[in-house]
Formats: C-alpha cells, sequence, structure tokens
C-alpha cells in the first residue's frame, strides 16, 4: 500500500500489485475526504458572512431605514385623518386598527425607542406597548418552560426575547451538565453495563490513545526548547502551536498533516497502519466529521437568524447573495408602494375605499385566528 498525494497527503490507493483495499482503509479514505469537503465549506461561511455584512449594511440597511421612515410618516398621516370630520363609526375603528398595527410593527422591528411612535400606538390600542410586549413574552416563556421542563425565572425579570433566549440556553446547558434530564424526575438508578456497552467505552478509550500517541511522537519531534537554532526553535514553536489546537479539538487528520509536513510519517504510513490502528482512527475522524457538521449548522443557523432569513436560503452562501438582491427589491417596491399609498391619503374617497379593503381583510383575519 502507498498514499498517493491529496490536499491532505493520506489518501490511501493500493499499487497495482497489492491487495484491494480493505473495509478500514476504504472508510479512512471516505472520512478525510467527507472531512476536506466540510473543512471547505466552513471556510467558505467564514469569508463570506463578513462580506455579507458588508454588502447588507451598505444596500440593505439604508433601503430598510428608507422603507421604515415612509411607513412612519404614513402611520402618522393617519392618525391625522382621524382629526378630519366626515368618517363613519367603522372607518374611525379601522382607522385605529391600521395605526396600532403600523407602529406595533415598527416599534417591533428597531433596536432605538421611539418616544413619539410608541405614545401613538398606546393611544390607539387596548394594550400600551409595554405591557402587551411582557404579556407575549410571559406566554413564550410559560410555553418554552412547559416545552423543556426547566424554570426560567421570574418573568417580571427579562426585559426582552434575547434575555429569554439567553436563559433557556444557559439552563438547558446547566441540566445537560448534570446530566439529570427533566428536573421533574427522580434520578435515575445506576444500570450494570453490557458487554457491548463495555466493549464501545474500551474502542473509544483506544481511539483516544490513539490520537495522544500521534500527539506525543509530533510534540517531541517540535519541542522547541530541543532546538539550539533560533530560527528553527520559532518555526517549530509556530508547528507545535498548530499541533497543540489540533490535539484540544480531537482534529486527527490535522495531526496526521503534521506529522507528514516536518516527514516524521512517509506518505505510505497510514497504508501501513493495522487494522486495528486504523479502526481507531476512523472512529476519531468519525466524531470529528460529526463535530465539523455540528460546527456549520452554528455558523449557519446563527448567521440565518442575526439576519431573519428564512430556512431555504441555507443551501450555500452563492444563494444568500441573490437572497440580498431580492431583498432589496422588495424593499425598494415597498418604499414605493408606502408613498402611493400616502399620496392616496389627500383623496377621501380613495381613502374610504382604502378603508373598506381593510376591513374586509382585518376580518378574514379575525376568521382564521377563530378557526386556528
Amino acid at each position: 500500500m502507498k498514499a498517493t498525494p491529496t490536499p491532505q497527503g493520506l489518501q490511501i490507493s493500493s499499487a497495482t500489485s497489492d491487495a484491494a483495499l480493505s473495509p478500514e482503509q476504504k472508510r479512512f479514505n471516505t472520512l478525510i475526504k467527507q472531512i476536506e469537503k466540510l473543512r471547505q465549506t466552513l471556510a467558505g461561511w467564514h469569508d463570506f458572512i463578513p462580506q455579507y455584512r458588508r454588502t447588507h449594511a451598505q444596500v440593505i440597511v439604508p433601503l430598510l431605514d428608507s422603507a421604515r421612515a415612509a411607513q412612519r410618516e404614513w402611520t402618522f398621516a393617519l392618525a391625522g385623518l382621524l382629526l378630519q370630520p366626515g368618517w363613519t363609526k367603522g372607518e374611525r375603528a379601522t382607522l385605529n386598527e391600521l395605526i396600532a398595527d403600523s407602529a406595533g410593527e415598527l416599534l417591533a422591528s428597531q433596536d432605538e425607542d421611539d418616544a413619539e411612535l410608541k405614545a401613538l400606538f398606546d393611544q390607539h390600542s387596548d394594550v400600551d406597548f409595554d405591557t402587551g410586549q411582557q404579556e407575549a413574552r410571559t406566554a413564550l416563556q410559560a410555553m418554552m418552560e412547559t416545552m423543556t421542563g426547566v424554570d426560567l425565572g421570574d418573568p417580571d425579570q427579562i426585559g426582552s426575547e434575547e434575555e429569554l433566549f439567553r436563559r433557556m440556553q444557559e439552563a438547558l446547558k446547566s441540566q445537560a451538565a448534570e446530566g439529570s434530564g427533566s428536573p421533574h424526575e427522580a434520578p435515575a438508578r445506576p444500570r450494570r453495563q453490557t458487554a457491548a456497552q463495555k466493549r464501545r467505552e474500551a474502542e473509544a478509550q483506544e481511539a483516544t490513545q490513539s490520537l495522544r500517541e500521534v500527539f506525543r511522537k509530533l510534540a517531541s519531534a517540535l519541542h522547541p526548547d530541543r532546538e539550539p537554532d533560533a530560527t528553527a526553535r520559532e518555526a517549530k514553536t509556530a508547528l507545535m502551536q498548530k499541533v497543540n489546537q489540533a490535539y484540544a479539538a480531537n482534529d486527527l487528520l490535522t495531526l496526521l498533516e503534521l506529522q507528514l509536513q516536518i516527514e516524521q510519517v512517509d506518505a505510505g504510513h497510514v497504508g501501513r497502519a493495522s487494522t486495528q490502528r486504523l479502526k481507531h482512527y476512523n472512529k476519531v475522524l468519525a466524531e470529528q466529521l460529526a463535530e465539523l457538521k455540528q460546527e456549520i449548522v452554528r455558523v449557519e443557523s446563527g448567521f440565518l437568524m442575526d439576519f431573519g432569513l428564512q430556512s431555504e436560503w441555507n443551501s450555500s452562501p452563492k444563494k444568500l447573495l441573490s437572497a440580498i438582491d431580492q431583498e432589496a427589491k422588495r424593499l425598494r417596491s415597498l418604499a414605493t408602494r408606502i408613498r402611493q399609498d400616502l399620496r392616496r391619503l389627500g383623496d377621501k374617497a380613495a381613502t374610504k375605499h382604502m378603508l373598506r379593503q381593510e376591513r374586509q381583510r382585518l376580518r378574514y383575519a379575525g376568521e382564521d385566528e377563530d378557526f386556528f
């Protein structure tokens, strides 16, 4: 067996005269290919996200501010209409609902407090904005506590949804660390290990030992204190830092690559490894692959949440770039429509027609809520 040069230099291949690859060798090859692919995916996300943030700040934020400013102007213009005579009771009720809905939407979408807009909302809503937000958080907290079985504390001490979710994450982490399951459950009695459980535990320990052996060999070869030459010592110090980081992350693939880099092993080293040793390597690599998948999900989902993007955009950064273009078109269209609606408010007949349409929409929305 010999290794064929790849980005890692570790891919195992059989020479023409050698036997076919064993199952463990094939699995090793598959795992390092998958890990390399996910490494590139994760690196792509890390490269893309700062670029997206810049583009979002330059393109989307100004358009969003423009659309919000137009909507704010429209909302206050609606309030001004109520000062005019000639509106029926139903039309006034619809105006009140439109003002409260629009003001509430604007208040919920912005970080900075807008006292004037909040006063307008409170004037036209049955419940003031702060009370409504607190009631919504309390209801959400009750649902989360029921679903997770954790106590999130006094609702009056939670000032935002972000704080509520932070408390939930901390509580779940603490619960997982204690290993006690739901706080309402009695502690489980310790069970006797089965033979299969003992075997899996022994295999896990052996896999960890294989990782440690690779680390020890690298540490011995790269120990900076054993190098008299200053330049070489600096280079070894830098490599040793990479070794420490890889070992801390259980990154066996990087450790093996570093061994190859310093010629501690030759290109056929892994191919000549025993089946048992390859089995241990594969266990560590499989864990590394699973951790990479989880990290990609964490980075991707966190990004989508930060920007309020829907999950259908999560397939690739390339599609997310098209999402910016679509969002920009939507915001331009929205701002144009709001300004057109603002101009129509000067026409009483057109406004009455708009209020009839809105009354129907609100009625249908209420029927849907009753149905569900």
